[in-house]
């Protein structure tokens, strides 16, 4: 791989690791690909690169700051987390995510665990308690989480695999030497039950309409930022719509997002892949009550990849 290969690869891996948290790690990668690009003497532009690359690391030192001196997100009352559901979510799910995202982890956990019990919502419950756990505590807790499930016979085994595919490479990426036991697959199941001497089969479960997202890249084609690509973190996920909790001190980055709002060149990253679509905005709400008050709540609808 030559060098300039090598420079991206790193930046990429960096991206990756923010979008996940794991800030230290990203610094990790973005001081090696710093690192090489000192030691090109005809880049031409190199102060630039090494400028953003600074500002990169700036970013996700005050960020780690904010993660260790923050205060843990209250629990509000059973009525303001009631107005919550009411007001962000339409179906069940959507309402257990709202909880999450105004940092309400403990009642989201249970109201998600109510929904393993339905199968269509099964896998998405599944993977936002798993966002929640790694929120509101450690990815240790996350797996023993799935450890739990995979000793139970709650989720099948094309279901579990897709919470797995989900989690090890978050595992992976934090140095942690473990590594989550394969599901059985169904076919495995029924040849564990004995040749009966005929042909059996099930029909395929339907495949997942959109990968995890971990972060995303909007380029503006209007307004102030015409032609820029702004990166925001994904904090939450129900499907297809990306739930991102936008700062108030970044407000002029959305200000001009309205509801209905296409957005055509969008960038997706995800922990296995990176590719683009485009997107709806399907709501932008100022968020008044809660740890997040003053921030701000978008959500994207995904219409394609």
């Amino acid at each position: 791989m030559n060098i300039s290969l090598q420079i991206k690869s790193l930046l990429n891996e960096a991206e990756l690791y923010r979008a996940q948290g794991l800030f230290p790690e990203a610094k990790d990668k973005y001081h090696a690909a710093s690192a090489m690009i000192h030691k090109i003497d005809k880049l031409k532009n190199k102060d630039s690169l090494l400028k953003a690359i600074s500002g990169k690391i700036q970013s996700l030192e005050k960020k780690t700051e904010k993660v260790e001196t923050g205060p843990s997100s209250p629990e509000l009352s059973e009525k303001g987390q009631n107005l919550i559901k009411s007001l962000f979510g339409e179906n069940d799910l959507q309402k257990a995510v709202a909880l999450a995202k105004f940092g309400q982890f403990e009642r989201a956990i249970v109201e998600l665990e109510a929904l393993l019990k339905d199968d269509v919502y099964r896998v998405d419950a599944g993977k936002n308690i798993i966002r929640c756990k790694m929120a509101s505590a450690t990815v240790d807790d996350a797996i023993d989480l799935y450890h739990q499930w995979h000793s139970g016979d709650l989720f099948s085994g094309h279901q579990l695999e897709s919470i797995r595919t989900y989690l090890q490479p978050i595992i992976d990426r934090k140095g942690l030497d473990k590594t989550l036991p394969v599901p059985v697959s169904e076919k495995d199941e029924i040849n564990a039950g004995g040749d009966s001497g005929g042909i059996e089969f099930s029909m395929p479960e339907p495949e997942e309409e959109i990968l995890d997202i971990t972060s995303i890249g909007i380029t503006f084609t209007s307004g102030t930022h015409k032609g820029k690509m702004v990166e925001f973190d994904v904090n939450f996920q129900s499907g297809g719509t990306l739930s991102l909790i936008i700062s108030k001190n970044d407000e002029g980055l959305i200000d001009e997002l309205k509801n209905g709002d296409n957005l055509d060149d969008i960038q997706f990253y995800s922990p296995i892949a990176m590719f683009k679509g485009t997107a709806v905005v399907a709501n932008k709400t100022s968020i008044d009550t809660g740890p997040k008050q003053g921030d701000f709540c978008l959500d994207l609808k995904v219409t394609s990849t």
